[in-house]
């Protein structure tokens, strides 16, 4: 029998791998629904915009919810909502309509990320950054996994809606082990509620977590730009067909399951910002060799996912190792933010693509990436400029 601790640590992993693979539905089913419902890619891009917006909704909210009733809370209305939300999207809707859905779907998913990193800290802080980069690992598991389940669905001939439907099980097994695990004492009830929006920003952006904020956002931007338009600039632009195209994303999340389980063993020893600096330029320099480069040098597009695997959740480890109180809002910030690059890099992706043409709506991954070194520079040089002053400061007490 796994005892309470392991029980959550497994609720968890199996919260982030429903994460993965509902969250990167979209990106499989987009070529099929832009083509059966006769939408333009600025209509696609709504979509993803749609989901995201419930995200930031949910990532406001329940940050303070979790300091209050605690993270099993959280990710117990989180399977709920995407129980809700799977089966409206599964309905014949008009566009409005299933796009309101997606923002509950995406309602969801933000509890789900605020609730299981939050609660992961509370269980592992001694090892925080490894814990985070293998929960991390088994949402690309459930993304690596998704774009093949999505292909072999519509070669059967099942349609779309069909396909978001079957996914509801999975939404109902994590809320049912949920409402049998218990809720750990010390992350019960941390702290009160209070919707103080002064205390809140003064918790939240203290010293440079504003430059956190911007990179999270413009890393997010990226990675679910990515995921969302590969397949559509695979069939559009290089030829390939639906099959041909899943293989490809699912190898970008493979490559992201095997960074961040590969990666949550070297991170801890390896300096957490080093370690998102290399990540970041080697996965850059994938993007330019895929998206410019001869048809030889495509792999490149799923190979930037192993570069651009710990990203996420080494910037998580960095941000609660900074906020050892409040950690409930400060996850709330930092995903709010992740969600508002999930909202806009797809969103922008469309309407560029419709602009100018999809091979330069791509491109747009790139500025995402060059924007998140950018603020990881700056996060570097504070950094170092704080740890100068409080030496100097430290001497002078001392004389």
């Amino acid at each position: 029998m796994l005892n309470s601790r392991n029980r959550l640590t497994a609720g968890c992993f199996l919260a982030f791998f429903a994460f993965g693979f509902i969250d990167n539905l979209k990106g499989p089913i987009l070529p099929e629904l832009l083509r059966s419902e006769q939408l333009s890619l600025s209509q696609g891009g709504t979509i993803f915009l749609g989901a995201y917006v419930g995200f930031i909704i949910a990532t406001l909210l329940t940050g303070f919810l979790a300091d209050w009733g605690g993270n099993r809370l959280v990710l117990l209305i989180a399977g709920m909502l995407l129980c809700i939300g799977l089966l409206g999207v599964s309905l014949n809707v008009t566009y409005p309509v299933f796009v309101l859905l997606m923002g509950v779907v995406g309602l969801g998913l933000g509890a789900i990320e605020v609730g299981a990193n939050g609660l992961i800290v509370v269980l592992h802080r001694e090892n925080a950054g490894r814990y985070l980069n293998l929960l991390a690992s088994s949402h690309g598991t459930g993304s690596f996994l998704v774009p093949v389940y999505v292909a072999w669905l519509l070669h059967l001939g099942v349609g779309w809606q069909r396909v978001f439907l079957s996914v509801v099980l999975l939404s109902g097994l994590l809320t049912v082990s949920l409402m049998f695990s218990p809720e750990p004492t010390k992350n019960r009830g941390t702290t009160t509620a209070n919707w103080n929006l002064r205390e809140t920003l003064k918790i939240g952006f203290s010293g440079q977590m504003g430059w956190y904020y911007c990179l999270i956002c413009s890393y997010v931007a990226l990675e679910l730009g990515l995921a969302a338009w590969l397949m559509e600039y695979l069939q559009q632009i290089r030829g390939k067909s639906s099959l041909e195209s899943s293989y490809y994303l699912s190898g970008f999340f493979m490559t992201i399951m095997l960074g961040r389980f590969i990666g949550s063993f070297f991170v801890e020893k390896l300096g957490y910002l080093r370690m998102v600096g290399v990540s970041l330029v080697g996965g850059v320099c994938c993007l330019i060799a895929g998206i410019y480069g001869h048809e030889a040098l495509l792999i490149a597009l799923p190979m930037s996912g192993g570069f651009f695997s710990i990203v996420f959740p080494t910037v998580t480890a960095v941000v609660t190792s900074l906020h050892q109180k409040n950690i409930g809002k400060v996850l709330g910030i930092l995903f709010t933010f992740g969600g508002i690059g999930g909202a806009l890099g797809p969103w922008m992706i469309g309407v560029v693509s419709d602009w100018i043409g999809l091979q330069m709506g791509m491109c747009m991954t790139i500025v995402y990436g060059i924007v998140a070194i950018a603020a990881l520079l700056i996060v570097v040089w504070r950094t170092r400029e704080e740890r100068k002053l409080r030496l100097a400061t430290l001497a002078r007490l001392q004389r």
